[in-house]
């Protein structure tokens, strides 16, 4: 009996390697999903403050204008406030519209302008409508319009809703099917240790004489595989960022701990718990059942 115990031991390794790999598999998918819920805040943000704002004037006057430039700057809501005269507005018109009017027009039409970015929290229609009464309440006389994409921020607010109440569906899934996927893995990585088990039992060995060195091996094998989903998930951010540099703006060390220490508790706990619910299992068989 022994002699076929040790055999069932040997044969058993080449599934524990399948299910490290297939393990962190699972994982570094769920990993990429969680990096983009993570960061799914910080992506609006990003789009959110790129939207410029622009302040058109009526005045010339480097004194008052660089007292509308003062007062946008010391509020709460701006950032990247700067100055844009007739040359900087026709340079900025041209590159938007990848054309250059300046062969058909003498006169340069544009308007000098203050142009700046609100800070995300800002950026929803009800605080930006606030913001443009405020400026143009201070500065009547010098201002003449202040104009930004009013569809695109309604519209960007509403999809960003919706997308995060779908990442959050999406999210809840994927776990399940995770959680689903590891467990399977497990037990089919303990069936061929079955016999094992039982003779173990049969010889007289207590339940957590038997589960101790398998939970152990378990416990090992939920950390390697999490260790190797981690790997390629930081190699993956990292490739990622060097294409998207705008990527690199939403590493943070939070989130990363919050997300590798996920993958690691989530890989460790669900190898162990389905590695001692295997044990039990089979435990309570008979050995009749077992074939």
């Amino acid at each position: 009996m022994a002699v076929s115990g040790n055999g069932s031991l040997k044969r058993s390794k080449p599934n524990y390697i399948y299910s490290i790999v297939g393990v962190a598999i699972v994982l570094f998918i769920m990993g990429i999903m969680g990096w983009f819920f993570l960061n799914l805040h910080a992506i609006g943000d990003n789009f959110k403050e790129d939207i410029r704002i622009s302040v058109y004037l009526r005045t010339s006057d480097k004194n008052t204008v660089g007292k509308i430039q003062a007062f946008i700057a010391a509020a709460p809501y701006a950032k990247n406030v700067e100055y844009v005269d007739k040359e900087k507005a026709k340079t900025i018109w041209n590159k938007e519209n990848n054309e250059d009017w300046s062969k058909i027009l003498d006169v340069n039409p544009l308007p000098e302008s203050i142009d700046f970015f609100a800070k995300a929290d800002f950026v929803n229609p009800d605080s930006l409508a606030k913001i443009s009464t405020s400026i143009a309440s201070a500065f009547k006389e010098d201002v003449a319009d202040i104009q930004y994409p009013k569809s695109l921020v309604t519209n960007l607010n509403e999809r960003a809703t919706k997308v995060g109440l779908i990442f959050l569906v999406m999210s809840i899934i994927l776990c399940a099917i995770v959680i689903i996927s590891i467990d399977n893995t497990i037990r089919l990585a303990m069936f061929s240790n079955r016999f094992l088990i039982k003779t173990m039992q049969m010889v007289g060995a207590t339940r957590s004489f038997i589960s101790k060195p398998l939970v152990i091996r378990a416990l090992l094998n939920g950390l390697i595989s999490a260790l190797i989903a981690i790997f390629l998930l930081f190699g993956l951010i990292q490739w990622a960022s060097s294409q998207f540099p705008q990527l690199q703006t939403l590493q943070g060390i939070g989130n990363s701990i919050l997300l590798f220490g996920g993958l690691i508790i989530i890989g460790v706990g669900i190898s162990v718990f389905s590695t001692y619910r295997s044990v039990v299992k089979y435990l309570k068989m008979k050995l009749d059942e077992l074939y």
